[in-house]
């Protein structure tokens, strides 16, 4: 046996995505008792993705689930950026629609930053808009990234206080790894980001007491990348097949080798998937329930 094996804890990730679901459940139905307003949801998929119609299938089941309106809005791939871009300000117009989610990747020939920039702050759950990026940024409320909202949860669930822990940040996107950064910032982490062009990526992983993998590269982080009792959160995820033929999902972190010797460990299913889309639902009813509070009394 090797004495230096740490007991690894596996973050359930499902389990605190049921509770935070089941608060958000509650409250949607606060908000309709209280103002006769349903929380609605637009999704915007456009084009045949494969995995993206299975994302936007399960956000439309989980939306309804809580309580709340679900409308799916699914174009072409023929579909021209100044079209999407014309139903997007129709949605921002619309007063039953309080969440606005366009799924990305697009097709060639449509700028993501355009279309995320043209929705409305107040409306844009994925918190990609320049607004609420620059309100992340700067420490005001305002609606933060899904994936990182939901990484910041766990690790405050897991870990209680952030504060004076070294965060390493693997992977700078703007969808994960930049929003991370500044959240862990706000908890007063001392925070490094690591990126494609960092030499020796594993000699700065390695000095993380929280380390947050997002680069989409299956099984970068080893095992000499982790430092002993580190909390390690695995946001990516790949499908790949097996030697036998069979389909599973791998993370960024080579799941066996981070056994015993991360001291906590999101798996990969079940660890940071489940809280996006909780944190979908939380941005949502959050949005909501700031328009609704905005709106002049009857």
């Amino acid at each position: 046996m090797d004495a230096n094996r740490i007991e690894t804890r596996l973050i359930d990730g499902k389990a605190y995505a049921r509770r935070l679901t089941a608060e958000i459940r509650d409250g949607v139905a606060r908000l309709s008792e209280r103002t006769g307003i349903v929380p609605g949801l637009a999704v915007v998929l456009v084009g045949s993705n494969p995995a993206s119609e299975v994302y936007v299938r399960s956000k439309i089941t989980h939306t309804e689930g809580v309580g709340m309106r679900s409308m799916a809005h699914v174009l072409p791939g023929s579909t021209t950026e100044a079209e999407l871009l014309a139903l997007i300000a129709r949605l921002n117009d619309d007063d039953t629609v309080h969440g606005i989610l366009v799924q990305l990747p697009l097709p060639r020939g449509i700028d993501a930053n355009t279309v995320t920039g043209a929705v409305h702050p107040a409306k844009d759950v994925d918190g990609l808009s320049p607004v609420n990026v620059g309100r992340t940024t700067l420490g005001l409320p305002g609606l933060v990234p899904c994936t990182p909202l939901g990484c910041l949860l766990l690790l405050r669930s897991e870990l209680g206080t952030l504060k004076g822990l070294h965060a390493v940040v693997v992977g700078k996107s703007n969808l994960v790894g930049r929003p991370m950064a500044q959240l862990l910032l706000q908890e007063e982490c001392t925070v490094t980001v690591c990126h494609v062009a960092t030499p020796d990526v594993g000699a700065l992983a390695c000095q993380a007491d929280i380390l947050v993998v997002a680069t989409g590269h299956k099984g970068l982080v080893r095992r000499d990348w982790i430092k002993p009792g580190a909390t390690v959160i695995d946001v990516g995820i790949t499908r790949v097949t097996t030697r036998e033929g069979r389909s599973r999902l791998m993370g960024d972190v080579v799941h066996e080798e981070a056994l015993g010797r991360a001291g906590r460990l999101t798996p990969v299913p079940g660890g940071v998937g489940p809280m996006t889309i909780a944190c979908l639902l939380r941005n949502t009813l959050t949005a909501a329930e700031r328009i609704t509070a905005m709106q002049p009394a009857a």
